[in-house]
């Protein structure tokens, strides 16, 4: 493992910032989101994580003790805190923030693209010491809190403005989906300048349109189910399924956020508990395996300005066990599932740790 100097992150993340407008000038991310809850009572925060570009994303553990300040509108230090508790998880392009991740005591969070729907609070400069970035706040969630309810508690204390990424002149559109080791849920939105909150029983989150929409939409699939299809008689005639998963017939397949939410829904609820949260991590990937986006077949009808095909994939995918503390991953690269203990770590580091996620596949011979 590395250790990343204050003065390197730092220039990092200047990089990081501009880096990070190209990839958010591209479509929309198509991730998605589900938990599990194993029979030992594990429960499995497990998501993909899809853009246009290679965001060079790292594993990052972020120790206790570490100082940050947020980022405002108008360039004015935000708010400052110290790191309660340690966190590991994925960022991105060398930024010193997690977008996805578990922290020491069984709480995880992500950020989730939210494009068209997000609205970020108002900001004016005597907010400057409660503000945040919307890509700082999976951080201070991870840093701060042990439980869903001491963020529902406290979240409203900060704001969150639609920060500008420099010559851009945008600032990234996102909601968020938390979880602990009891097992709650709780989806945070930004939307037309108000916080929203919402339960999140299902614990499942994909993108736009806003969470309260994709529940309602649920709805629409109240015929479906997990067993086969019985006989239909229509006259003299005897309608009998193919074959197996008739119950789903007509199950969305697409790629668009609602009908990722529908099917991720479908699966994390129809598939068998697991014993263990062991078992509950390849279960989750497994499902996710659904939701897998190989490069090309989500793309824009335009070419950018270079002459490429602008085309969302699914560049990593990752499952955070809240049991046992331990954040599991897998790339577009390489499909072997790897894993990092937080608790084995040095939570009292003086710096963050990075761990490069990058490699090819290792195809392994069983040729005698």
């Amino acid at each position: 493992m590395k250790r990343l100097p204050i003065l390197r992150v730092l220039v990092s993340a200047a990089v990081a910032c501009a880096t990070l407008l190209v990839a958010a000038a591209q479509p929309a991310l198509a991730c998605t989101g589900i938990r599990l809850i194993a029979g030992d009572g594990a429960v499995v925060h497990a998501r993909t994580l899809e853009f246009a570009i290679d965001l060079q994303s790292e594993l990052v553990m972020v120790p206790r003790g570490y100082s940050r300040t947020g980022a405002t509108p108008d360039g004015a230090p935000g708010l400052k805190w110290v790191s309660k508790y340690a966190s590991v998880g994925m960022n991105g392009v060398g930024l010193p923030v997690l977008f996805d991740g578990l922290n020491e005591k069984g709480l995880a969070a992500g950020i989730f693209y939210f494009p068209t729907s997000a609205g970020y609070m108002p900001y004016a400069t005597a907010d400057a010491d409660s503000t945040l970035a919307p890509w700082e706040l999976v951080s201070w969630m991870l840093e701060n809190f042990a439980s869903v309810a001491e963020v529902r508690a406290d979240i409203a204390a900060v704001t969150v403005p639609a920060v500008v990424f420099g010559p851009w002149g945008f600032a990234p559109e996102v909601h968020y989906i938390v979880h602990d080791a009891s097992g709650a849920s709780l989806v945070i939105e930004y939307v037309d300048g108000a916080l929203k909150l919402h339960d999140a029983p299902l614990g499942v989150m994909t993108n736009s349109p806003a969470y309260d929409w994709h529940m309602a939409n649920l709805r629409n699939y109240v015929n479906f189910s997990v067993n086969n299809a019985p006989p239909v008689q229509v006259g003299p005639v005897t309608l009998r399924p193919f074959g197996q998963g008739s119950g789903m017939l007509g199950l969305p397949g697409d790629f668009t956020p609602p009908s990722r939410f529908v099917r991720a829904v479908a699966f994390s609820q129809s598939v068998p508990p697991s014993a263990t949260g062991d078992e509950a991590v390849i279960e989750a990937f497994h499902i996710l395996n659904q939701f897998d986006i190989p490069k090309g077949a989500a793309r824009e009808r335009e070419k950018d300005a270079h002459g490429n095909v602008v085309a969302d994939y699914t560049i990593w995918t990752s499952a955070a066990d809240l049991k046992a503390l331990r954040y599991y991953f897998r790339t577009y690269d390489n499909s072997a599932i790897r894993v990092a203990d937080l608790m084995a770590m040095d939570l009292d580091a003086k710096d963050p740790v990075r761990i490069s996620i990058a490699g090819p596949e290792v195809i392994q011979s069983v040729t005698p």
